[in-house]
């Protein structure tokens, strides 16, 4: 005889129980919202969606209060977590990420009325960024402006009109202290510090600029720029269009971009149409990522190009994503380009009003101040509202990109010269060059030389032919000692080498690489180990963190590297320990100034006499203070 099992007991759970229960769950763990914070939180982030806020927003919400308020206050970030339904400590720890979010806690705490924040990056430091940062609180407090906060930053993409200060939003181009003075003094208040806008429109046509100058004014910090009539006036929009209609054949425009033979140019030089292949490929939906997150020291180009044509950049934008097949475009927008945010996003309203064409999905995100985000997939990751920290690979970002989609990630640049590309003819961009190479690059040229700024010079040139041809020389007094083929991570070579063809792949065999195309240049006023020193620092402050090799590597060399005899052995160890076990670029980068060093200027670092070859330098105002009172 089998029994049935006594049914248990079940204790009756009235509704009001059950409420309270999900009412318990449902409260954040710890610290809870103020009911204060929770009402200002909810009118700068707008009516709750009926699907709740959108966790890759974190970001751009958090801008929202920060622009708001001056600063993150800790009650806020409660109750922006209560508000997007997120652990606070994930809110916590992306805030905590970026450099242009300072959390502050307690009820008293306020943000200074103005943060006045001045470039101490390499091209700034040589043009006298130490000065402005000695001098600026003595003379703020003497003012009795002493309540403007004052803050040394890592470039901030103005090289060309070094030193650069920046008045909350407002740049202040060949900086001096009267000059600051009076932005802070006619800009008294964030709401009136915002980077100046310009309604003049102009027909910005890049082809035109081949193998010359861009022109630029040296204190201009908002140019003419083509908007929407002018640019469609001029022919504008009409491949997109052709494209979507069927009117140019999508493998035309493929076959287009893999003969001209142009390769991504923000920095990795991936050849583009075979990106675009690779991604057609792959399963929809199909995703789009533009960094335009230019935060390597010494680099312009994409700002110079965004703030006079942006239009030309969206059609280019409109064409990949019609032959691609992504169904929706994220713009990443480095931080610091205020006014070119403000200019895109207008581009953007108004091709909503007028499309050309079927648009696809484009958003435009706003970064944070995190170098770091330049890399692809650390990119992707601040898209999605996370801290940007690099993914290992595999799988690539054209496989598993953005939100698990596969991804077509490009430079800004890039994308700006698919509609030349195509138009012209892929043999038109592929009839420039020098030396065996072929293409257009845009150079950022900054240092010492009489006319800095972008040039758009043939692939292959080289340094002395870019200083003589495109920039008017050195500066005078100044004759050239050493250069930064491709900003802070490109390495540094001297001037007995300044015949070698500037271009992807060339400079390999010397230990650098070409990167963004940031030149910088140095002269007999400057030290090699001066400036190796300070884009270390550079990496030390940019490191993600999250790999040893780079986070404590980078902050161990920088020290070793201000003794004046350095220690060989040690700095190689070092060196060698975070190109092999970095996770990405920016780690396995960083050696390449220190190999330089001792490769090409072992005179500076106590490790051979000076060479005949090369001037002595002298009167640098890059030289580091030293341990002790020390000299080199």
């Amino acid at each position: 005889m089998h029994l049935a099992p006594e049914t248990p007991t079940v204790a009756a759970v009235s509704v009001n129980d059950m409420r309270e229960r999900i009412r318990r769950k449902s409260r954040l763990k710890g610290r809870q919202p103020e009911d204060a914070a929770l009402a200002e939180v909810a009118q700068l982030l707008g009516p709750r969606p009926a699907t709740g806020f959108r966790q890759d927003w974190l970001i751009e919400y958090l801008h929202r209060l920060n622009d708001h308020f001056g600063v993150l206050h800790d009650r806020h970030l409660v109750a922006l977590a209560k508000q997007m339904d997120l652990p606070m400590a994930e809110v916590y720890e992306v805030a905590s990420f970026y450099h242009h979010f300072e959390i502050v806690r307690g009820d008293q705490a306020q943000a200074p009325r103005l943060v006045l924040r001045v470039c101490d990056s390499l091209g700034c430091s040589m043009a006298g960024a130490r000065e402005l940062l000695a001098a600026l609180p003595e003379r703020l407090r003497a003012a009795g402006q002493g309540d403007v906060q004052v803050q040394a930053v890592p470039c901030v993409g103005r090289c060309e009109q070094a030193p650069v200060a920046v008045v909350h939003q407002c740049p202040v181009p060949r900086a001096t202290v009267d000059a600051v003075m009076a932005v802070v003094s006619s800009k008294p208040n964030r709401s009136l510090a915002l980077h100046p806008r310009t309604l003049d429109a102009i027909n910005f046509d890049i082809s035109a600029l081949a193998e010359a100058s861009v022109p630029m004014l040296p204190y201009d910090i908002s140019p003419a720029h083509t908007d929407l009539a002018t640019y469609r006036a001029h022919g504008g929009y009409q491949l997109a269009a052709a494209l979507a209609n069927g009117e140019m054949p999508v493998d035309a425009v493929l076959t287009a971009m893999e003969d001209s033979g142009l390769r991504g140019l923000g920095g990795a030089g991936f050849p583009a149409g075979r990106k675009w292949r690779i991604v057609r490929e792959q399963a929809t939906p199909r995703l789009m990522a533009v960094n335009i997150d230019e935060g390597e020291p010494g680099t312009f180009k994409d700002r110079t190009y965004l703030e006079r044509d942006p239009h030309r950049f969206l059609e280019g934008v409109l064409i990949a994503a019609q032959v691609v097949g992504t169904e929706a475009v994220y713009i990443y927008l480095r931080d610091e380009y205020h006014g070119c945010r403000a200019l895109l996003q207008a581009a953007l309203d108004d091709l909503h009003t007028q499309p050309p064409c079927p648009l696809p999905h484009i958003e435009l995100r706003r970064g944070a101040g995190a170098y770091i985000c330049g890399e692809e997939s650390a990119m992707i990751e601040s898209i999605e509202g996370k801290r940007g920290e690099p993914r290992m690979r595999p799988p690539y970002i054209a496989q598993v990109g953005l939100f698990g989609r596969p991804t077509l990630e490009h430079n800004f640049e890039t994308l700006y010269w698919v509609r030349d590309i195509v138009e012209r003819g892929p043999q038109w961009f592929a009839s420039f060059g020098r030396h065996g190479r072929k293409g257009l690059r845009s150079f950022s040229v900054s240092g010492r030389v009489k006319h800095p700024g972008v040039k758009l010079a043939p692939a292959g040139i080289t340094v002395q032919e870019l200083i003589d041809e495109y920039c008017g020389g050195m500066l005078d007094g100044h004759q050239l000692y050493a250069y930064l083929p491709g900003g802070a991570s490109g390495g540094i070579l001297p001037a007995h080498l300044n015949q070698i063809p500037l271009d992807f792949d060339t400079l390999q065999p010397y230990g650098c690489f070409i990167g963004s195309a940031a030149v910088i240049v140095l002269s007999q006023h400057d030290r090699a180990r001066d400036a190796a020193l300070n884009v270390m620092r550079f990496f030390a402050h940019e490191s993600c963190g999250q790999c040893t090799p780079c986070r404590v590597g980078t902050a161990k060399a920088a020290t070793l590297m201000e003794a004046p005899q350095w220690n060989a052995d040690l700095l190689d160890d070092l060196a060698q320990v975070m190109a092999d076990a970095s996770i990405c670029g920016l780690g396995q980068a960083a050696p390449n100034p220190i190999r330089c060093i001792h490769k090409y200027f072992p005179h500076e670092v106590g490790e051979g006499p000076w060479p005949g070859d090369l001037p002595k330098p002298r009167n640098s105002p890059l030289i580091e203070q030293l341990p002790g009172g020390l000299k080199p």
